[in-house]
């Protein structure tokens, strides 16, 4: 009997980690019905404690799938869209690391243009560092604030119906002035991104304006740092002719990559940058 035993023991690790798994399908499932999960009502569901059901949290934390909240957690699909101030210290390593890359793309003389969010501001802040002579059109209240005293860039901005969450201005007159307006780059964000679906936005306005951007441009760069990649937690989608490139970070799963490489669209995974 006791050369089976350990055996028996190597086989139980793949049917915990079944079970673990199958309760986190089932938690996620729970939160995406209802909204809003409880640690206490979860774990006397599932018969298990507390802190099994917090480490289950965690990891639907960390992959993107549920946001916590005080005492338990909620599914990403049922969060209203964040502001801009929200976002602006989420995955900010990530993001340092995509402007980075990015801004290292502009060069002397073009002219490129600058979409709303959080990380499209911070590509703004890192080209006023680098003084690379260029024209910036934007649609963002905060991108304009951040080139505002960048003397080696010509500066212009779109009008239109203002966002307050996101400090953008949309609608009719500012895709009219697209119209009017070509660039050798633009760098658009997303609040989701999928290698099928193309870009996830609150409303049909930030789809449109994103698309029009897209036949402007001769290079088009989509921003989305890793938590980004398949998500999708709004029903407005942009879709985007090839050629465009993902722009993402280096917590990106390969797997999540593989799909966007298999569709035709050119992945770069920016490297790290050191932080001060």
């Amino acid at each position: 009997m006791a050369p089976g035993r350990p055996q028996a023991k190597g086989g139980g690790a793949p049917m915990k980690q079944r079970r673990t798994q199958q309760r986190r399908d089932e938690i996620l499932a729970l939160a995406t019905d209802v909204g809003l999960t409880n640690v206490d009502d979860l774990a006397e569901r599932f018969g298990v404690t507390a802190s099994t059901i917090r480490r289950d949290l965690a990891t639907l934390s960390s992959d993107g799938r549920l946001a916590r909240t005080y005492g338990g957690a909620i599914s990403t699909s049922h969060l209203p869209e964040a502001s801009l101030l929200q976002r602006r210290s989420e995955a900010l390593d990530a993001k340092r690391s995509i402007v980075s890359w990015a801004a290292g793309q502009v060069e002397r003389g073009e002219s490129i243009f600058l979409d709303a969010g959080s990380t499209t501001a911070l590509l703004a802040r890192e080209l006023t560092t680098r003084q690379t002579p260029a024209t910036v059109t934007t649609s963002s209240l905060p991108v304009v604030s951040q080139l505002q005293s960048a003397s080696a860039l010509t500066v212009q901005c779109l009008g239109g119906r203002l966002r307050p969450l996101s400090g953008a201005f949309v609608g009719p007159l500012a895709e009219a002035s697209l119209d009017r307006m070509s660039f050798d780059r633009a760098f658009i964000s997303a609040d989701g991104v999928t290698a099928d679906r193309g870009l996830c936005e609150a409303e049909l306005e930030q789809t449109r304006f994103k698309e029009i951007v897209a036949r402007r441009t001769r290079s088009l760069y989509v921003l989305a740092h890793a938590a980004k990649l398949g998500h999708a937690p709004f029903d407005a989608w942009a879709r985007l002719d090839l050629p465009w490139t993902l722009v993402t970070d280096e917590a990106a799963p390969e797997s999540a990559l593989d799909e966007f490489r298999a569709a035709g669209i050119s992945v770069v995974v920016a490297p790290a940058v050191a932080t001060a």
